[in-house]
């Protein structure tokens, strides 16, 4: 999740390789924390809570509060001369590790402790040791760009890719994720970037990301391309520039709607020789513009912020 889309006033829920989480911002730490998305005391969605005025994340079902690690600071209900359950082990959240980097909260899906020091103390999965010094991860190591437009030219490379990316998978779990480089044949510097991933993969999680009892060796089907290449709920209801964008033209094509119609009714209504010739024609051009603008307009929002399909034989 890129940061400029993050609110630090309010926490915020996604969805992450199947992982429900909550990132949020921790005034007395001065960084965003991700957790786990659901309260110990009844498994209510932390996201929809708030940041308290002490800065603490607090559970907006029964008022739950908790710190940056995850422990349980105040639990209302339960009285102040009594034994301090909220101190309780079952009463933390589990927190993921997190990082931010180049403008970009990253986490490791694993909440186990000895993956605390991971993405801090370590090299970031993203970044790993290289045996060229002069390599680098160009894609991580620039500026990356927030508008929606650059948005949109990115996202027409990266859907295409997805399907294949998955299909990629599928094939690696049937050989077995240590035997990647056996099973791949990647002989030049443009594989550097995956051998180099792989390799760091396999020597701290042998090969694959460690699921816990959340993921049982084998991954789920194969979503229809529909639901795979989705832009809208994969990306833009989480990015500001977008969201923006989106809710922008949305409100334009309405708008030429309106007008359209609206100059037609006027037409309509008016008795002959209450306006001019001139007018009429001027405002039948202006309504059959708006409703071709619309209809232009919508077949736009769909094609950039929602679903697109890529062909690459016709590409």
């Amino acid at each position: 999740m890129p940061v400029c889309d993050l609110d630090k006033r309010v926490p915020l829920g996604k969805k992450v390789l199947g992982l429900d989480v909550v990132v949020w911002w921790d005034k007395n730490e001065n960084e965003w924390k991700v957790f786990d998305d659901r309260c110990p005391h009844r498994l209510a969605p932390l996201s929809e809570g708030r940041i308290d005025p002490s800065g603490r994340l607090q559970c907006v079902y029964h008022g739950w509060c908790f710190g940056g690690s995850g422990d349980c600071k105040l639990i209302p209900q339960a009285p102040l001369d009594g034994p301090p359950v909220h101190s309780f082990p079952k009463a933390c959240v589990a927190v993921y590790p997190s990082t931010v980097q180049n403008g970009i909260v990253w986490i490791w899906p694993n909440t186990d402790p000895q993956y605390k020091d991971i993405l801090t103390k370590k090299k970031p999965p993203y970044i790993p040791e290289l045996d060229d010094p002069s390599f680098s991860f160009k894609m991580f190591n620039r500026d990356i760009p927030y508008g929606w437009v650059d948005h949109i030219l990115q996202n027409l490379i990266i859907d295409s890719d997805l399907y294949l990316l998955r299909v990629e998978e599928d094939k690696l779990l049937e050989v077995g994720p240590s035997n990647y480089q056996k099973a791949c044949f990647m002989p030049t510097k443009s594989d550097a970037n995956v051998v180099a991933f792989r390799k760091w993969l396999k020597k701290y999680a042998s090969g694959q990301v460690d699921w816990g009892t959340k993921f049982n060796g084998s991954l789920p089907p194969i979503p229809p391309r529909e639901q795979l290449m989705d832009r809208y709920r994969s990306h833009v209801v989480n990015c500001r520039s977008c969201s923006s964008a989106y809710k922008g033209f949305n409100a334009l094509q309405t708008s030429l709607r309106v007008f359209s119609v609206a100059s037609v009714a006027i037409m309509v209504a008016t008795k002959p020789g209450m306006i001019s010739v001139a007018a009429n024609i001027t405002l039948a051009t202006a309504a059959i513009l708006c409703f071709v603008g619309s209809k232009w307009l919508s077949h736009f929002v769909y094609k950039n912020f929602h679903f697109h399909d890529y062909n690459h034989a016709f590409k």
